[in-house]
């Protein structure tokens, strides 16, 4: 008899029998496994020179070096193709673990609990547990409202190094989230401050979008409120502080459907008005919109939305507001006739191309 399919949505995380982790990506998911995004790799499979990638707890024997882009895609795709799933709609096949291939499920909310019902280990996990009880007695939300992603679900955290990577469940509750931290970084002489309260943020970094620049950038990623700077008293450790909205568990369906074909038809450039931004928050980022222009050859009267599997690109445009999108362009093909098209951002060609922001800003 056939197992019943596990419980799973954006951001669990599954191990494989290697010690690859990957977590769930968003919530369309064929019957036999989930879709996946690769994030770490034992250094017992993988290597490489980049100091950024390295993870290792201050006890942990062993090493972990995490994916960046689309290397963990490429990674799994040349050394462990057993770990992709066939994906109808777009007949072909994505990576992702099927259920019978699951060594280990991890769920931030769970892993969230642990940390903060005990004793602080160490200095990370006790600004963990401050910054919990600080935004519960300012605001109706729990710690059920939260869970952890990163090197804190999975234990090889570094007390001196690591960030706190946090979820948010559901889109009810979100916006009281956004007000309780624009109140935190208001404060004067306060532990928390918008990370993208000025370019600063983005430092030495190698700039890499194509029609996205790094002003743009750090103005639509200030409004979103969700990533801060925790600076301790001696101003020489700063801890960024994230919080990735997931959808909550009466929120969620599955929304693969396999009768749908999705095919892509070439590349676009438009601009649009965002007619509904509900599913801005989420995996992938969903914004309904009215075209109002596009450009080049490829032409099409019924775009609906777009849809992005850029992080960068998550709660990006407001309802109402017009905005300029660059990326694939897809038929969406219904079994009721119903076709529409779509534009479409994520990993692939021309990844640094795509951009999606808003036209006017203040």
């Amino acid at each position: 008899m056939t197992a019943p399919k596990l419980k799973l949505r954006d951001r669990d995380a599954i191990v494989t029998n290697e010690g690859i982790i990957l977590r769930v990506y968003g919530y369309a998911h064929p019957p036999e496994g989930f879709v996946c995004d690769p994030e770490y790799a034992p250094e017992s499979v993988r290597k490489t020179s980049d100091p950024k990638a390295y993870r290792k707890g201050k006890n942990q024997k062993t090493a972990y070096y995490k994916f960046y882009f689309d290397e963990g895609l490429r990674f799994i795709r040349k050394n462990y193709p057993q770990y992709t799933v066939f994906y109808k709609p777009l007949r072909k096949r994505m990576v992702g673990v099927k259920q019978a291939d699951i060594e280990e499920v991890r769920k931030p909310e769970t892993r969230i609990k642990q940390l903060t019902t005990s004793p602080p280990k160490d200095v990370l996990i006790e600004k963990l547990q401050q910054l919990i009880a600080t935004l519960k007695t300012r605001t109706n939300l729990t710690v059920d409202d939260f869970g952890v992603f990163g090197s804190l679900l999975h234990g090889f955290h570094h007390p001196r190094f690591s960030d706190i990577d946090l979820i948010f469940y559901g889109k009810e509750k979100l916006e009281t989230l956004r007000q309780a931290l624009q109140s935190l970084y208001g404060e004067k002489n306060g532990f928390l401050s918008n990370e993208f309260e000025n370019e600063k943020a983005i430092g030495e970094k190698r700039w890499q979008f194509r029609n996205y620049s790094p002003e743009e950038f750090v103005w639509h990623q200030r409004r979103k409120l969700v990533y801060g700077l925790w600076k301790n008293e001696t101003g020489k450790r700063v801890v960024k502080v994230e919080f990735e909205p997931v959808k909550g568990w009466k929120e969620i369906r599955n929304e693969y459907d396999e009768h749908l074909r999705i095919t892509r038809e070439g590349w676009i450039k438009a601009t649009a008005r965002v007619i509904d931004d509900a599913d801005a928050p989420s995996m992938p980022a969903i914004y309904r919109i009215e075209p109002l222009k596009v450009e080049g050859k490829v032409k099409a009267d019924n775009i609906r939305r777009i849809l992005s599997y850029v992080e960068e690109f998550r709660m990006q445009a407001e309802k109402d507001e017009t905005v300029y999108v660059e990326g694939n362009l897809e038929k969406v093909t219904t079994k009721d006739g119903n076709d529409f098209h779509q534009i479409t951002l994520s990993h692939g060609p021309r990844y640094f191309e795509q951009t999606l922001k808003v036209k006017t800003r203040d």
